[in-house]
């Protein structure tokens, strides 16, 4: 699985790392081409190949070029060097407006070309994109402890950054409240280790459903393949239209949309797409509704 992330989120940098503890294991074809890249990069700190996926997270002041690569002999940039890994934003509106929309076509293609006048350089940039942000600029939007100081024109406008069609290329928005005292000492969470086993055989299930596809995961599913393989009864179909039509979202969306019901639906061990995973699917589209 390989999903784009949302969260507003106190202790969001430490979710984000906790994310590479819950994917699957690196194949050896994918372990190569991290090595290749960082090779290339003159990243590589010994003479063995990388086994464990990388996790980058780049200071909002980061260029353009950076991002994606660049130099007189282009290197790869920060998207190819999380590649088959994370890549995380912290404090996404703090961005440069241009290094957040270059990310778009990568997001898309799974590759980046750089070209110059001697020559087009192609890396690819399979990443998963987690990024967090406030939900206001003084953060205390929708607390119950704490009073929001903010402004709904500063408010409108901190959000504003994120453009429209990066948001679409975002398959879930979360919004996670303030944690409580009580809940770092609970027992109930499932541990990393746990949570791990249902997404390697999810991942598992997938691998299974697309090896005649030359795919891993049913991020990689194109409109042909999600037509196959993402069915939907007529009361999911009902659900899912009166969402769309309620909040005029997108084809991307659409599509974004029915592969995330998808891998609910592997994770709940279940070959169709029932109602609730479509459900579910759809709170995790909370900034759709603001």
């Amino acid at each position: 699985m390989s999903y784009d992330w949302l969260s507003t989120v106190l202790g969001k940098t430490m979710m984000a790392k906790r994310i590479l503890t819950i994917l699957p294991d690196l194949s050896f074809e994918e372990a190569l081409e991290i090595t290749k890249i960082y090779s290339i990069s003159g990243k590589i700190k010994d003479s063995g190949i990388i086994t464990e996926r990388p996790f980058r997270s780049p200071h909002h002041t980061i260029s353009p070029n950076s991002m994606i690569g660049g130099g007189k002999i282009p290197r790869p940039g920060e998207i190819s060097l999380a590649h088959n890994g994370v890549l995380f934003l912290d404090e996404l509106p703090e961005f440069n407006k241009v290094a957040l929309e270059v990310l778009r076509g990568p997001l898309e293609d799974r590759e980046v070309m750089i070209s110059r006048v001697q020559a087009s350089y192609v890396y690819p940039c399979n990443f998963m994109l987690v990024s967090s942000m406030n939900p206001c600029p003084c953060g205390y939007l929708g607390d119950k402890d704490r009073e929001c100081r903010c402004t709904d024109k500063q408010i409108e406008t901190y959000r504003n950054k994120i453009s429209g069609p990066l948001l679409d290329r975002i398959d879930m928005h979360i919004e996670v409240p303030n944690v409580k005292f009580d809940n770092f000492e609970s027992k109930s969470a499932e541990s990393s280790e746990q949570i791990k086993i249902r997404v390697d055989k999810a991942r598992k299930l997938q691998l299974d459903r697309y090896k005649d596809y030359g795919i891993y995961s049913n991020s990689e599913l194109n409109t042909k393949l999600i037509n196959k393989f993402c069915k939907l009864s007529e009361s999911s179909k009902n659900i899912l239209k009166s969402y769309f039509e309620k909040l005029h979202l997108s084809a991307r969306a659409y599509s974004r949309v029915l592969k995330v019901a998808r891998t609910i639906a592997d994770l709940d061990n279940s070959n169709i797409i029932k109602d609730e995973h479509i459900l579910e699917a759809l709170q995790y589209r909370s900034l759709d509704k603001k």
